[in-house]
């Protein structure tokens, strides 16, 4: 009887973690995210989640919903998309639309990514080393340029320090985009959506800065308000 009473209490304990546990998950808000980056999964041939501490905080934070093609977003949803490769002329109409009608995005366009691969050159995989702009950023009154040097850039950031990597630079030539932070970045109002655009998706290989300036760095923190602030979150 006491060995019964026993299971019994156990199995009780293990339903209600596994309920609190999802109870967690479902406060988390939903995330979509449109990258070629390892930021969801590793870049081996499995389905092994992504390392690193850009990639641990975003599962951590939200829930994270990937997809493919911008046809696939909901009405009225948040995304993040960081170097997403090169998209068709049809999904780009559809992007723009989705915005335009609601939508919020934080999208991450690098003219010169320097975050290292492990597939090889030529594979159609491989994050684009230049963000593939046909036509996007001009529809929304904005012009991308390379960097004019390369190497980390230390901005601050209201409270955080911000490090960027050969970050370039957004050239305001129409539209009703406000560009900030030296052309680092740029606020777009579009319809009834919204859209920040940031000229460097290196930001988020937090590792790699970190080795190379020998200290810790909080890059996350900023994107992380943003998406925040979007999804309707408070800022944590």
């Amino acid at each position: 009887m006491k060995r019964a009473s026993t299971a019994a209490l156990v199995l009780l304990a293990l339903v209600g973690c596994r309920a609190e546990t999802a109870a967690k998950a479902e406060t988390k808000p939903e995330l979509y995210v449109l990258t070629s980056l390892p930021l969801l999964f590793d870049e081996g041939f499995g389905l092994e989640p992504a390392k690193g501490e850009a990639a641990a905080f975003l599962r951590d934070h939200y829930r994270l919903k990937p997809i493919d093609l911008p046809s696939q977003l909901p009405k009225g949803g948040v995304l993040l998309a960081a170097q997403p490769r090169a998209l068709p002329a049809e999904e780009l109409v559809a992007l723009d639309l989705w915005v335009r009608g609601g939508g919020k995005m934080v999208l991450l366009a690098d003219p010169l990514l320097e975050w290292p691969s492990k597939r090889p050159l030529g594979d159609r995989l491989r994050p684009p080393v230049g963000f593939a702009d046909t036509g996007l950023l001009a529809r929304w009154g904005l012009r991308l340029d390379a960097p004019d040097e390369r190497g980390l850039k230390v901005m601050g950031y209201d409270d955080f320090e911000l490090v960027y990597v050969s970050p370039g630079r957004l050239v305001k030539i129409g539209g009703a985009c406000v560009v900030e932070r030296d052309g680092i970045a740029a606020t777009c109002r579009l319809g009834k959506g919204q859209a920040t655009i940031v000229a460097d998706a290196d930001l988020l290989d937090v590792d790699s800065i970190e080795r190379q300036l020998g200290r810790r760095i909080d890059n996350v923190g900023p994107i992380s308000i943003q998406l925040d602030l979007l999804t309707g979150k408070a800022p944590t």
